[in-house]
């Protein structure tokens, strides 16, 4: 086996999904629908068998870590675009390119329908693919300039596929919030990334990583912050806004505007996982902060659990799943904040197949339900959609941790690693997370229930929506649920499959083996956590069954049960909880105000702010000051045109009175001498 990777190769599997968005975009037109998803489907495979040759060869001691090509230099900084390959991107890219394959192929059925605009069908194809382009390049950067191309790119595709159905004003509304908000995170990033230039005089990890214990015992200049501290804060602001952490969160549950395929590429592998993985490729530097550790470890357990809260309330189906997601961000990220590093990119990779499989699920259930997504108006599709039932439990079991299933096995350990952290905050965070437990399998079996099971509500709606047009009589006209075609629920079955099986599969090496051993630096003896988990395990099934008599698996089954008792059983308790807790509803339906403060308070200060520069910057500096100069230039010019008459005498005139001037001007002191005798 090589000890290095062809670089060609590589290039390869970055280029194909590029590729195919190229010509899906540009020439949408000529090759029609059915060549736009074949194109992009071709070079996503691609790039997808690559990935896996890739990880093959990783798993043989092949690395690779060289530039590809130099952009410039100046003076001594070196801009370049390169590659790092090792065990974290080798599985990063296999699984962007699995899930994104999968979504690729479930477009295919779900936007059949789809005629917003014109070309709209290819051009959703072209940006699905360069979404996936704009991944790879980020996990497989040796360096922070193409890993902020890759950072910047995924949040400008984003914006393009959340707005994708421009007519709704709903839609234009998200785009741009997710938009805004991004920015604010991504703001502190690139200050972060100043820092590392301005203090290591390189954009290049590997020599960023050699430096960082000089930079550990830098003071910040100013106060007495470590520079360290404040690079890792700084580059973790942007890991809040890709992300999605508490308060850089509220652009995701809005981005459920954009169509279900693209809900889930964004929400399961790719654009919220790239702060996980981009905090994991910094570990070198995060080591050497407990400071910045602990404001991590903080920040992802109020995410865990506030956010899970709120899924317990929304009755969207997508809505349910993305709240789902924000809490699943919040365990990665504490995973973060515990050292546990690998522990949270096993997570990441678990979630990405489960959590796909839960979004794409929802999709089919919406195709099923002629575009209603609310869960009261369901019921009973069990029988009406078997496939997409058996893959939507699944999905519900792994997410929920049931032992055994993928999610067990990388929840579980955040749960353990948090519970071995001795970091400040680690305290509220084991709290945050055991608590957790609970409110997932709640949110996840109350949305399981309403859909599949009890009464049949489609057959007389009780919360009819945009789609539901009443006859003359004042009824609806009832859709029989059905399965979607195979092109829909086949990624559900493959998807499905890692969902089950391979937390099992992948624990030992992942978090106790060699895979990690040079993508991960961790401090042992400052941040043991990792290693007392190593001298607990015994075992995949150990484990599985280890964890049957443990307050995690009770959890789970009270929150399940108690989903069953409200949903199932006693029907009225929920409307008579939510009456006699009415404040509490209020806060939750208003997601805790923050959209409220962001939309009244920020926005005024922010019009407070552009107010002030424009009526003083704009209009009193520009206006008063710059364009004041030129009219007193206008004017200037203005009266001195009028001595522009034209006429020959009046210029001999003025040609003599000069002369007569300047005569008496040299002649006046000589005149002057005289007039004193």
């Amino acid at each position: 086996m090589a000890a290095t990777l062809n670089p060609n190769l590589l290039l390869l599997i970055a280029l194909a999904p590029l590729a195919g968005s190229m010509i899906a975009g540009l020439a949408g037109s000529k090759v029609g629908r059915a060549g736009a998803h074949w194109v992009t489907i071709i070079g996503v495979t691609i790039s997808f068998i690559g990935s896996a040759l890739v990880l093959n060869d990783v798993l043989h001691g092949a690395r690779f870590n060289a530039t590809v090509y130099e952009w410039m230099v100046i003076g001594g900084l070196k801009m370049e675009v390169g590659f790092l390959i090792d065990g974290l991107s080798a599985m990063m890219m296999c699984v962007v390119t699995f899930v994104s394959l999968m979504v690729h192929i479930y477009t295919i059925g779900y936007m059949a329908d789809d005629d917003t605009s014109p070309g709209g069908y290819q051009r959703f194809f072209s940006y699905i693919s360069l979404f996936t382009f704009s991944m790879l390049m980020l996990v497989m950067s040796n360096n922070f300039l193409q890993l902020f191309f890759g950072w910047e790119a995924v949040g400008l595709v984003s914006y393009l596929l959340i707005g994708y159905y421009y007519q709704k004003p709903t839609a234009i509304f998200a785009n741009m919030k997710a938009f805004l908000v991004n920015r604010v995170g991504d703001f502190g990033f690139i200050l972060g990334i100043g820092l590392i230039v301005a203090y290591a005089g390189t954009l290049s990890y590997t020599e960023t990583f050699a430096k960082a214990g000089e930079l550990a015992k830098l003071p910040f200049p100013g106060n007495d912050w470590m520079l360290i501290t404040v690079i890792c804060i700084c580059l973790f602001i942007g890991a809040m806004g890709k992300s999605a952490q508490v308060p850089l969160h509220v652009w995701l549950p809005d981005s459920m505007e954009g169509p279900t395929p693209i809900s889930a590429l964004i929400h399961a592998a790719t654009m919220v996982t790239a702060g996980i993985f981009m905090v994991t490729r910094m570990s070198p530097l995060f080591e050497l902060s407990d400071t910045a550790l602990s404001f991590v470890l903080v920040i992802g357990a109020i995410t865990a659990l506030f956010m899970g809260f709120l899924g317990v309330i929304q009755n969207d189906i997508k809505r349910v799943v993305a709240y789902s997601t924000l809490s699943q961000l919040g365990y990665m990220t504490v995973a973060l904040g515990a050292s546990a590093y690998s522990v949270a990119v096993f997570h990441l990779m678990t979630h990405a197949f489960f959590k796909a499989l839960l979004f794409l699920a929802a999709g089919s259930v919406i195709i099923g339900m002629h575009h209603d997504q609310d869960i009261r108006n369901m019921g009973g599709l069990r029988k009406y959609m078997p496939i997409t039932w058996i893959t939507s439990l699944l999905g519900s079991a792994a997410l929920i941790a049931v032992p055994f299933f993928s999610g067990f096995y990388s929840k579980d350990s955040i749960i353990e690693a948090v519970h071995f952290s001795h970091l400040p905050g680690a305290g509220f965070a084991y709290f945050a997370v055991m608590a957790s437990v609970f409110v997932t399998a709640l949110y996840s079996f109350r949305m399981y229930f309403l859909v599949f099971h009890g009464p049949e509500r489609f057959r007389h709606k009780p919360f009819p929506g945009e789609h539901d047009h009443p006859d003359e009589h004042g009824h609806l006209h009832v859709h029989e649920p059905h399965e979607s075609p195979a092109v829909v629920w086949v990624p559900l079955v493959l998807l499905a499959i890692p969902s089950v099986f391979i937390g099992y599969l992948l624990i030992e090496p992942m978090l106790y083996g060699a895979f990690f051993k040079d993508s991960v630096f961790i401090d042992a003896a400052r941040h043991p956590a990792l290693h007392e988990m190593a001298e607990e395990f015994h075992g995949a099934a150990a484990m599985a069954l280890h964890a049957l008599g443990t307050l995690p698996f009770w959890l789970t089954v009270a929150g399940v049960v108690v989903a069953w008792a409200l949903y199932m059983q006693w029907t009225a308790v929920p409307a008579a909880l939510q009456a006699r807790f009415g404040w509490l509803y209020r806060l939750l339906d208003h997601k805790y105000y923050f959209d409220w403060f962001n939309e009244n308070v920020l926005a005024a200060l922010a019009r407070g702010v552009g107010l002030g520069l424009w009526k003083g910057g704009d209009q009193g500096l520009i206006d008063g000051l710059i364009n004041g100069s030129a009219r007193a230039v206008g004017g200037l010019g203005g009266a001195v045109r009028q001595l522009q008459t034209g006429f020959l005498y009046w210029y001999a005139l003025v040609m003599v009175l000069g002369v007569f001037a300047l005569l008496s001007w040299q002649l006046w002191p000589y005149l002057s001498g005289l007039m004193a005798r």
